[in-house]
């Protein structure tokens, strides 16, 4: 459904560029949930917005986003219109601020269908008003929200009831493809496990594909098939989510997974882990790994070695050097430093034949 291709952004400020992401490659099939995990200002939500093209003019957009075969980065604005709710539709951080405050919620809903629907089993017949109603309040009833409230405003509905609204807009032409930007921030756990259940059925009974948006690593690994993990707007690591949660092997992944408290562990409870300083600064980043000035198991190759994904086992990349056979003993000219694997969250079964085979030191490392 979704590939994409050496994506790269960049946000010209103050006179300077500052690379926010830096040459991404995802693909996504029908019926599939992908999670994209990592820090605030990672690149997470630059990169899943950049795919409809709803980055502000200051950001320059390269590489492809190839949805269904066509580059959406070449599509003229009439066929983004198209596409943006009828074929690909966002649910936005912050329900409050993306919802209208000046128009119902039936009013919000009932617009975009109207606009961009189409009656089931007719080609080109548009929904009327009357029927945009019906199915507005249909969608509210199967996002637990009643129907009679199609006359509410946003503000009477609590925090979790307006996410609730976003889902249901972001279904309301029946898409194939949804993008999820941390759809449960900052709500109960009751509410959280809900919407997580939600999404969970609209993926299965409807075969959509889901891009999910979190620092949450728990929520990703309840809810996505697989994982990608970004650091200063590259991916360190991806594959199948239980796999990465259970067996990071990248060090930014595994100090992610471990800052979660072991429930019944008085020690992590008392001291959870962490990690020390702050991302860097992506206008300034060197050739070495981007994370070496955090990592805990840093050496001294990692400041001037490029690093791109390996394969790190069955359907598994890392960017770190230590999955790469003879390491430490790597360096920027060794030919093995440098393969490239083109689509790093594919389902790969064995990595192929050209590209290093990670050894088991590497592997445990």
């Amino acid at each position: 459904m979704l590939e994409v291709r050496d994506l790269k952004v960049t946000y010209r400020s103050g006179g300077r560029t500052v690379p926010a992401v830096r040459g991404v490659d995802l693909t996504l099939d029908a019926g599939q949930t992908l999670g994209l995990a990592g820090e605030s200002g990672s690149g997470k939500s630059t990169l899943a917005m950049s795919l409809l093209r709803l980055l502000p003019a200051a950001a320059e957009v390269t590489g492809q986003v190839l949805y269904q075969g066509e580059d959406l980065l070449t599509a003229n604005w009439s066929r983004m219109r198209a596409v943006r709710w009828a074929e690909a539709s966002v649910v936005f951080q912050g329900a409050m601020t993306a919802l209208n405050p000046v128009h119902t919620i039936g009013d919000q809903l009932v617009e975009p269908i109207v606009l961009h629907g189409r009656r089931a089993g007719e080609e080109g017949g548009r929904i009327t008003e009357k029927q945009a109603r019906a199915r507005a309040a249909e969608l509210l009833e199967s996002v637990g929200v009643p129907a009679r409230r199609m006359r509410s405003y946003p503000h009477e509905f609590s925090g979790g009831q307006r996410q609730r609204v976003m889902i249901a807009m972001a279904l309301a032409c029946r898409p194939n493809l949804i993008i999820a930007d941390e759809p449960t921030t900052a709500l109960d756990v009751m509410v959280q496990a809900q919407i997580l259940d939600l999404l969970s059925d609209l993926v299965r009974d409807e075969g959509i594909g889901v891009i999910m948006i979190s620092h949450d690593l728990s929520v990703l690994g309840q809810m996505c098939d697989r994982l990608a993990v970004m650091y200063a707007g590259e991916l360190v690591e991806s594959g199948p989510s239980r796999q990465l949660l259970d067996d990071p092997r990248h060090p930014y992944t595994r100090a992610l997974s471990r800052a979660f408290p072991t429930i019944g562990d008085p020690a992590s409870r008392r001291a959870p882990a962490g990690l020390p300083g702050d991302p860097p600064d992506p206008a300034a980043l060197g050739p070495g790994c981007a994370f070496a000035a955090r990592c805990p198991d840093v050496h001294e190759v990692c400041d001037g070695t490029p690093v791109e994904l390996w394969p790190a086992g069955p359907g598994r990349q890392s960017a770190c050097l230590r999955v790469l056979p003879g390491f430490p003993d790597v360096s920027a000219d060794a030919p093995e430093a440098s393969p490239k694997v083109p689509d790093p969250t594919s389902d790969v079964s064995e990595p192929s034949a050209d590209l290093p085979e990670p050894s088991a030191e590497g592997a445990r490392s």
